[in-house]
């Protein structure tokens, strides 16, 4: 069944309309070109294909401060091309990376033990927070595995795309697990521009990121283990089997380029652990640019002994590349 709705230009007959289709049984939602605005985000159970005509001609703007996700996926075997999405201005805080986004897949805390999400498909997406640097574009949280995202476009905003573990629990502070780690998740084609940062994986495995472009941006990617990862999860995978390859960043931050760590500090108690990673490799990558603060460095490595590094170049602006 293919649904083709009629929007306008009243922002809460649009969100009417297109949430009454959503709550029906899945099928496939094509939006027609224009800029549609949203009076708040729209919620996709599994099942969807939600498609535009092409991610510069159709578009769904949030216009109220909801903090919602224009889009936020939250069931398996969903379908999301073609389309542009312009968050509303937001700012959700250090612990609300999955919220004031342009798309979510999952979500960080859950209040009981969530189903995974899979099968999930994203390709020919464009995120556009304009000048907005408080809030990520696309977050990949939680308990989502199978995940495919090619040819996805970001201008603006903190983090490009945050993938990152979830966990059972009213806040960070007072988690009581399990965590859930994204994993099984192919990345191809990133491009951002504009943003405080491309991407960071958090506590993942099985994950592959390639040919990306992340410019005028003040860090490029990072690594990182999660800060409860051995609290609550026993699973050896944690930190295996990553591969981030052929990314070309252009940066200009007080930092760093990337940075790859290997310990994190839990917000419960401040106790320390170290992730140990297994076939994890960083390779093909040119680092342009030079940091703005005090001490800086294109890649700082911590406690990360087991990511091998291949092929990397470092080049500031008007000097030609170094191994």
């Amino acid at each position: 069944m293919t649904l083709r709705p009629v929007l306008g230009a009243d922002s809460v007959e649009n969100l009417r309309i297109l949430r009454d289709l959503l709550a029906g049984p899945p099928g496939k939602l094509e939006i027609p070109p224009g800029r549609h605005p949203l009076a708040d985000g729209l919620r996709v159970p599994g099942g969807w294909t939600i498609r535009g005509a092409s991610e510069d001609d159709t578009w769904l703007v949030a216009t109220e401060r909801t903090g919602h996700p224009v889009l936020h996926v939250l069931g398996s075997d969903v379908s999301i091309s073609d389309l542009g999405l312009r968050p509303a201005p937001s700012d959700p805080g250090e612990h609300g990376g999955d919220r004031g986004t342009g798309l979510t897949i999952g979500e960080y805390l859950y209040t009981e033990a969530p189903e995974w999400i899979s099968g999930v498909e994203v390709r020919r997406v464009r995120v556009d927070h304009g000048d907005l640097r408080t809030a990520n574009a696309i977050g990949v949280m939680g308990a989502v595995r199978d995940i495919v995202l090619r040819d996805v476009t970001v201008t603006g905003g903190y983090t490009g795309l945050a993938v990152h573990w979830g966990a059972a629990g009213a806040d960070v502070a007072t988690l009581v697990g399990p965590t859930y780690h994204p994993h099984r998740l192919d990345v191809a084609g990133l491009t951002v521009s504009r943003a405080i940062e491309g991407f960071y994986l958090s506590s993942v495995h099985d994950v592959r990121v390639t040919g990306a472009s992340l410019t005028d941006v003040e860090m490029g990617f990072r690594l990182l283990p999660g800060d409860n990862t051995d609290r609550f999860v026993s699973s050896p995978e944690i930190g295996s089997r990553i591969e981030i390859a052929d990314v070309d960043v252009t940066w200009s931050g007080p930092l760093y380029a990337v940075r790859i760590a290997g310990w994190g500090r839990s917000e419960i108690d401040g106790v320390v652990t170290v992730l140990t990673y297994r076939d994890t490799v960083i390779r093909d990558c040119r680092l342009t640019g030079r940091g703005t603060g005090n001490a800086w460095s294109p890649i700082v490595v911590e406690q990360a002994a087991g990511v091998k590094l291949h092929s990397i170049t470092v080049a500031s602006p008007e000097q030609p590349p170094e191994p």
